[in-house]
């Protein structure tokens, strides 16, 4: 239940009298530390209020497509952009009909059709609608399609009748959740990740740093962790939690950086450097607050500071190394430029001088270059970005010489 920490839940709510047990599973997601918006269908709202579900879950509840309050703020597409998984729970007969035909035509079925996050179905119907044959159809076209199939159970239903079709309780819907961001990828080997800015400081006061948030490090640590890595989180100064389940260390400057990356370094069997670095160091730093002269100008000596991701690189039993390049033009160029100098594996490179996306934002595009290819992983939340890079990297390391 501990993976469920800070991940971004859509909990949907079909129409059905299972919808009872769905105040429960809001309870347990928000309980294991999930941060949860529910989406209701019309149907569902006769079975339990939108009241009861926005209490449980902090969060008005999500019920129209066209809402203009919810489209001048959340719209239907970034709450599917939003979203980590959608768990929907129950999913009635004629919820799964609709989903497996590929209809968007209500709230719930936009965001499936919307999101790129793991879609996951609790089914819950009478006996009789589970066996039939079309509704037996619908789960093998949605199974095929990567959709999870959490049951049902088999048991009393509420119409009198027994036999499958009953949804599973909250508690094993949690504990299935939660597994879901355990993908095994990465399972048993040791992740490096270096995240957000570097300061060198001028002053006791003053420094020379960067834009970057450590956001897309951080996302990147964490679905390392959920492909089952040991992970070393080297962070620059950023104001972001500590994630679980990993070890963080915290440094100032890039020497700083360089030495914790070192340090166990050959039990590394994947370094990826997404920090922003700064190339450069003040030559002195003063012990006391410099103050304002009379002079118009100020000068500074600066001394370039180490590379970490090359001098990782360059080790004789290096890891398999990933670089991040951050460009404002020229970005394939520079970027496999920087991949044979530096004796990479791997390049993130991303365009920051793109509106919406880099530095301080919640969202990313890049591009991956290796040797032989480039792959483009178009613009989407820095969380499902990561895990879709630690996916890419997990093949490349695993077909690796």
């Amino acid at each position: 239940m501990q993976r469920l920490t800070n991940r971004q839940i859509i909990l949907g709510i079909t129409g059905g009298i299972a919808a009872y047990k769905s105040a429960e599973l809001t309870r347990l997601l928000k309980g294991a530390g999930a941060d949860v918006r529910v989406v209701m269908t019309p149907a569902a709202t006769e079975f339990i209020t939108p009241l009861t579900l926005q209490a449980l879950s902090g969060h008005a509840v999500h019920q129209h497509l066209l809402d203009p309050e919810a489209e001048a703020g959340m719209g239907h597409i970034e709450l599917a952009k939003w979203a980590d998984l959608i768990l929907i729970a129950p999913a009635s007969a004629d919820f799964i009909a609709r989903l497996a035909d590929g209809q968007g035509n209500d709230l719930l079925s936009t965001l499936c059709l919307a999101t790129e996050a793991p879609i996951c179905l609790a089914p819950a119907m009478n006996q009789a609608m589970w066996r039939n044959r079309h509704t037996q159809d619908n789960i093998a076209r949605l199974h095929a399609g990567e959709i999870s199939i959490f049951g049902p159970g088999s048991g009393e239903q509420a119409c009198g009748d027994t036999g499958p079709g009953r949804m599973l309780e909250p508690t094993e819907l949690a504990q299935l959740t939660a597994a879901q961001f355990d993908t095994g990828l990465l399972s048993g080997k040791t992740v490096f990740i270096t995240a957000g800015p570097t300061r060198e400081a001028l002053d006791p006061v003053r420094y020379i740093s960067n834009h970057s948030s450590g956001k897309m490090g951080y996302a990147l640590a964490q679905a390392a962790v959920d492909a089952g890595a040991r992970v070393k989180l080297i962070s620059g100064p950023v104001n972001l939690p500590a994630p679980p389940r990993m070890e963080r260390v915290q440094v100032q400057s890039a020497q700083d950086m360089l030495a914790a990356a070192m340090d166990g370094i050959d039990s590394c069997d994947i370094f990826i450097a997404a920090a922003a670095v700064a190339d450069y160091r003040p030559t002195a730093v003063s012990e006391h607050k410099l103050k304002k002269g009379a002079e118009e100008i100020m000068e500074l000596r600066l001394v370039k500071n180490p590379d970490i991701v090359a001098s990782v690189a360059a080790l004789p039993r290096k890891p398999f190394t990933v670089g991040f390049a951050a460009e404002t033009r020229d970005l394939l160029s520079y970027a496999r430029s920087k991949l044979e100098r530096k004796n990479l594996d791997l390049i993130v490179a991303n365009d920051v001088s793109q509106p919406g996306i880099g530095f301080n934002s919640d969202e990313n595009a890049v591009t991956l270059v290796s040797r032989d290819a480039a792959l483009v992983l178009p613009q989407t939340s820095k969380r499902q970005l990561a895990s879709q890079l630690i996916r890419q990297i997990a093949e490349l390391y695993n077909r690796a010489p």
